[in-house]
């Protein structure tokens, strides 16, 4: 079983009494340290599946707000008007599989993804739910609203960031559209974001600004004398620490100097700068891929994991028209929402397969659940967390599947349920991520990554 973080008592090394213990006590069973993990190296391409480790990276494309998966992925035509809603099925490039008439550039890449429309947790509050999502780790104190907290279970991203680091400059876990940095009208930061007890440190770069403008440069580091003078300032920032030392035993000092090198790396660092600059990229793909900031997120998101980066968020751009459609359902989605999905979303799929990129690159697209099978008086659906779809793509993901599935309403999963503990434990599995590993809070308590069962049986 493989052990991260724990104490915070380390040697000068960063080795922690509890991990030196655990050293020693191998030996006395006649089993060295370094034979111990030569040998796990070597079991391990023998006790894991195939399947294991077929992604390099992850994309997570996160619809903030929750779509309907009844209007775009699950559609019942055969139920009454006021569950069925008002849009038509069209068909779709795999036979006998429909889709929402309004993504019809998704319906044409149905060969490419595997729908799993049997997804159900507990919770209808957006922000437990959101955490549960983008975690596998239902929230603490489910029955809340909570805000972010130290002691959230950290994102997918976070975990990345703590067991791989990054790659140069660039983090293992970066946040697009970054909704978690924005207040709500209720002054709350969104759980399931951030990097929970592993400790901020660990937290995905979040990246706020809107990649559709024409000013997007989220690093904007001057050129000549004033990249000069910023590099001359950091001998003066190890000269401030070094008459510190006392502070800087500190953990949260300890915490502090690693967020200021972290941005200076990523500020000076020019491979920093090349995987963000979307104006490298044809004007012919940028408008493939539409002209809104989810769509120039997800080009984005494709440019990062070229350059090495395991785990990228794309969030919905969190604005007047995101997925929480209680009121006006149906012109919400047709009008403002299913277009530039429909074009983004599609477009990422096409681009990653004509690169070669998508086999070794994991899509996985959700929301925080469903909406209400019953269309409410305000030509609207409501939260529903007993039902939803998620859609996985590349890495091995077989195309043109549906996995489990929906009653006649769409209300509950009739067959093969499943939980976010198992789509994580589906990340994880294919980043290469083993399921054993344990994780430990800010008072040292093992917890486990993830209590689901990876879903193997949708890889080809």
């Amino acid at each position: 079983m493989i052990s991260l973080g724990g104490s915070a008592i380390r040697s000068c090394e960063g080795t922690t009494r509890r991990e030196w213990l655990r050293a020693g006590g191998l030996t006395c069973l006649g089993l060295s340290l370094p034979e111990l993990l030569h040998r796990r190296a070597v079991a391990a391409p023998q006790t894991q599946p195939p399947t294991f480790g077929r992604a390099k990276s992850c994309i997570v494309v996160f619809l903030f707000g929750a779509p309907a998966h009844q209007d775009i992925w699950d559609l019942k035509p055969l139920a009454p008007s006021e569950i069925r809603g008002e849009f038509r099925p069209i068909s779709s490039s795999v036979p006998g599989i429909h889709f929402g008439e309004h993504v019809p550039r998704i319906a044409q890449q149905a060969h490419q993804f595997t729908q799993i429309r049997s997804v159900s947790h507990p919770d209808n509050t957006h922000t437990v739910a959101m955490h549960t999502m983008l975690t596998g780790v239902r929230h603490l104190r489910p029955g809340t609203n909570p805000q972010n907290a130290p002691d959230d279970f950290p994102t997918f991203g976070a975990v990345l960031q703590k067991l791989r680091g990054g790659r140069g400059a660039l983090p293992a876990g970066i946040s697009l559209n970054a909704p978690a940095n924005q207040v709500s009208a209720n002054n709350h930061i969104f759980p399931g974001f951030f990097a929970g007890f592993l400790g901020s440190v660990y937290d995905p770069l979040f990246v706020p600004q809107d990649p559709s403008r024409s000013d997007f440069q989220p690093f904007p580091v001057a050129e000549g004398e004033a990249a000069r003078r910023l590099r001359a300032r950091r001998p003066l920032l190890a000269e401030v620490d070094r008459q510190q030392q006392e502070l800087t035993q500190r953990a949260g000092v300890r915490s502090l100097d690693a967020h200021y090198s972290r941005a200076f790396d990523l500020v000076t660092s020019p491979a920093t700068r090349r995987a963000f600059d979307l104006g490298a990229e044809s004007e012919r793909l940028r408008h493939r891929y539409g002209s809104s900031a989810f769509g120039q997120g997800l080009l984005l998101s494709r440019r990062l994991v070229e350059a090495g980066v395991p785990l990228v968020t794309v969030n919905w751009a969190r604005d007047d028209a995101f997925w929480d459609t209680h009121a006006n359902n149906f012109n919400l989605l047709k009008n403002s929402l299913l277009p530039p999905f429909d074009q983004g979303f599609s477009a990422l799929l096409e681009d990653l397969r004509a690169r070669g990129i998508l086999d070794e690159t994991l899509v996985v697209c959700l929301g925080e659940f469903g909406r209400t099978p019953r269309i409410n008086g305000q030509a609207g659906r409501d939260h529903w967390a007993a039902c939803n779809t998620v859609v996985l793509a590349g890495a091995g993901v077989g195309g043109g599947l549906i996995h489990g599935a929906s009653d006649r309403w769409a209300a509950y999963p009739s067959t093969a349920p499943v939980s976010p503990a198992d789509i994580a434990a589906t990340i994880y599995h294919a980043l290469g991520v083993d399921l054993d590993t344990q994780l430990y809070d800010s008072v040292g308590r093992p917890l486990p990554l993830c209590t689901g069962t990876p879903l193997t049986s949708l890889f080809a």
